[in-house]
């Protein structure tokens, strides 16, 4: 199969042609060019969310097939590879989800974005930062963990660090090549930085539930603008105002989007759930019934045009989409379009709306 158009590579933007077979890039040819110049399709790697509760009126947590449902709710959207992400929940509905999603991923759907795993949002963080996390928090343990990890693998955790414990914790989990994010969290600045010498790596979904930027308490934002390399940052322009956005990409070098996506994305207005909460999602926002955010309606694509709204230019917008998420869990494989590299690829009009997506050079939609 080939592909026509403005094709973003390692290079830079060239028009032309991208051949795939077996589920691969094969070959890209073509001259440079600037994609402002043309109508033709910008074709770009397929977004890597890291974040998803859910999408499609279905929630992880739910069990069954729902984290099926969101998988290809995204896929239709441009995400073509994803983390399913649990909320902070009791063990037997942690366990019950956990099973439910290591069966959608032993069978995985047909187009739908490819599962790469489980971030673990709670239960392993602060009670007095749990934004819209239901009250289970709870001190995390390794037999906990594995329990858990047995049923579905889990390839990011979110915790806080200055729980007694912790960070004996997150060496351990560090060493097994876990992605240990800083989140839902009351630490200091040097807790934190205890934190990433002990092996954490990320921020999750920076600025929101954990300690803000004071000027002599820098915090857990103090921390990860100073010393991240990478974090997760949530994209809808409602969790973080556009300036602080701007502020973080100038701090952080790999900084990244995602959605933090609930049950309500892709879907209409209306009430939807998120855990054991009841949410509603009110234009581009879903809220607790008190008005509190609990999670996004956001999807991908609309993060890019986001982005690029602020004044990022496309090529950059697709890296923290696409590739930075995939070096942050060390996949070389995809989130950048070259010869070997998978074919998760997302085809775009020149108003950067998805025309077509292909997860593996199958398509999702065309």
């Amino acid at each position: 199969m080939t592909l026509e158009g403005n094709i973003l590579t390692p290079e830079g933007w060239f028009r032309g042609e991208l051949i795939i077979r077996q589920g691969r890039v094969a070959g890209i040819s073509g001259t440079p060019v600037n994609p402002e110049d043309n109508d033709a399709p910008r074709i770009l790697p397929g977004f890597i969310d890291l974040h998803v509760h859910g999408g499609g009126g279905a929630d992880l947590m739910e069990g069954g097939d729902a984290l099926a449902t969101l998988a290809r709710t995204h896929a239709r959207f441009g995400t073509t590879s994803l983390l399913g992400t649990s909320m902070t929940a009791s063990r037997e509905a942690l366990i019950t989800a956990f099973r439910a999603a290591g069966q959608v991923m032993a069978a995985p759907p047909a187009r739908a974005a490819d599962i790469l795993g489980i971030h673990l949002e709670g239960p392993f963080i602060s009670p007095d930062m749990l934004g819209a996390q239901p009250p289970y928090a709870r001190p995390g343990t390794l037999e906990a963990f594995d329990e858990l990890d047995a049923l579905a693998p889990i390839r990011v955790i979110t915790i806080a660090p200055e729980i007694d414990g912790h960070m004996a914790l997150i060496e351990a989990l560090a060493a097994r090549g876990v992605r240990v994010q800083i989140g839902h969290s009351a630490a200091t600045h040097d807790q934190c930085v205890d934190a990433l010498a002990a092996g954490a790596r990320g921020f999750t979904h920076l600025y929101n539930a954990m300690g803000g930027l004071h000027h002599r308490a820098p915090g857990v934002v103090g921390a990860a603008l100073a010393h991240g390399d990478f974090a997760e940052l949530i994209g809808d322009l409602v969790h973080v105002e556009a300036g602080a956005l701007l502020a973080a990409r100038r701090a952080i070098p790999h900084l990244y989007v995602v959605t933090d996506a609930t049950a309500a994305a892709g879907m209409p207005e209306g009430e939807y759930r998120l855990g054991e909460h009841r949410v509603f999602k009110q234009g581009n926002s879903v809220r607790l019934a008190d008005g509190g955010l609990a999670g996004s309606a956001l999807t991908m694509d609309v993060a890019l045009r986001n982005l690029t709204g602020l004044g990022l230019s496309l090529a950059e917008a697709s890296q923290r989409l696409s590739l930075w998420p995939a070096r942050y869990l060390g996949l070389s494989d995809r989130g950048v379009l070259a010869p070997g590299c998978r074919a998760d690829i997302v085809a775009l009009s020149p108003q950067l709306d998805v025309e077509q997506v292909w997860v593996a050079g199958t398509p999702v939609i065309t």
